[in-house]
């Protein structure tokens, strides 16, 4: 009777171990197929990047209305073609020096 439970009980732990055994496998095999999709899949970019990214949107819309004020006084008020150009080109040259002064969070 003893010898009988004794190979029942081997044979419920063989076949735990088999079922453990195919259960790694699929694990393992699960993992290696998500680690081969994580490398071959370009990183996602969450929220904005570049420049402009430091900046919220109303600063955004800000600069370009200011900027197309500035430069809307400058074709208003200039008569001289050759200045008015020179003064859009100063303008331009000197935006991100303004907007850096005027809008920099670091102090």
């Amino acid at each position: 009777m003893s010898k009988e439970r004794a190979r029942r009980r081997e044979a419920r732990a063989a076949e735990l171990e088999r079922e453990r055994a195919v259960r790694r496998r699929r694990v393992a095999r699960r993992e290696r197929r998500r680690a081969l999709v994580r490398r071959l899949t370009p990183p996602l970019r969450r929220g904005r990047t570049g420049r402009l990214a430091r900046h919220t949107r109303g600063e955004r819309a800000a600069i370009v209305l200011l900027t197309g004020l500035a430069m809307a006084g400058i074709w208003i008020f200039v008569d001289d073609l050759a200045l008015r150009l020179a003064l859009v080109g100063l303008l331009l040259l000197v935006l991100p020096a303004i907007v850096v002064i005027a809008l920099d969070r670091r102090t």
